[in-house]
């Protein structure tokens, strides 16, 4: 089975795409001057081709630094989008108010005091205060649970 051609097609009847694509590149390349600067123009040509705008077009409107008169109705109204959305989301970070960096440690520490105060209660059975019993737990799970709705504060 082995031996058997799964394809009835010869090998020299299948096309090569990435082959002819080359050369086609290469027949590009070849008209270029000794420094290189026209082959990479012919590269950035035919990108700028496929999607119909000039990179350094996208580029500019990007960072804002295109002159607005010089670009395309679409291009004009991508800037003026883009300005929007800046705008709105500086507003919205403005408006966002934030804890005090003391906040999060805070939960945090209630958290695990709260879990260490059960864990030494479960070991010892009269520690960490003596003579009160089970509610050691109960004291345990309130440091706890202050810690869980600091939680629901944070910001």
């Amino acid at each position: 089975m082995a031996d058997t051609q799964p394809h009835e097609n010869d090998a020299e009847e299948q096309k090569d795409w990435q082959d002819e694509t080359a050369a086609a590149d290469t027949k590009t390349v070849a008209g270029a001057d000794a420094d290189g600067q026209a082959a990479a123009t012919a590269t950035d040509d035919k990108d700028d081709e496929d999607y119909g705008v000039p990179m350094d077009q996208v580029e500019a409107v990007l960072n804002a630094t295109a002159d607005k008169k010089s670009l395309t109705p679409q291009m004009q109204r991508m800037m003026a989008r883009q300005a929007e959305n800046t705008k709105r989301v500086e507003e919205t970070i403005k408006g966002t108010k934030s804890n005090p960096r003391w906040f999060v440690p805070l939960f945090c520490t209630l958290m695990i005091i709260g879990l260490i105060w059960a864990v030494v209660y479960y070991l010892t059975t009269n520690y960490p205060i003596p003579n009160i019993g089970a509610w050691n737990l109960l004291i345990a799970f309130a440091i706890i649970m202050v810690g869980f709705i600091m939680t629901m504060w944070w910001r």
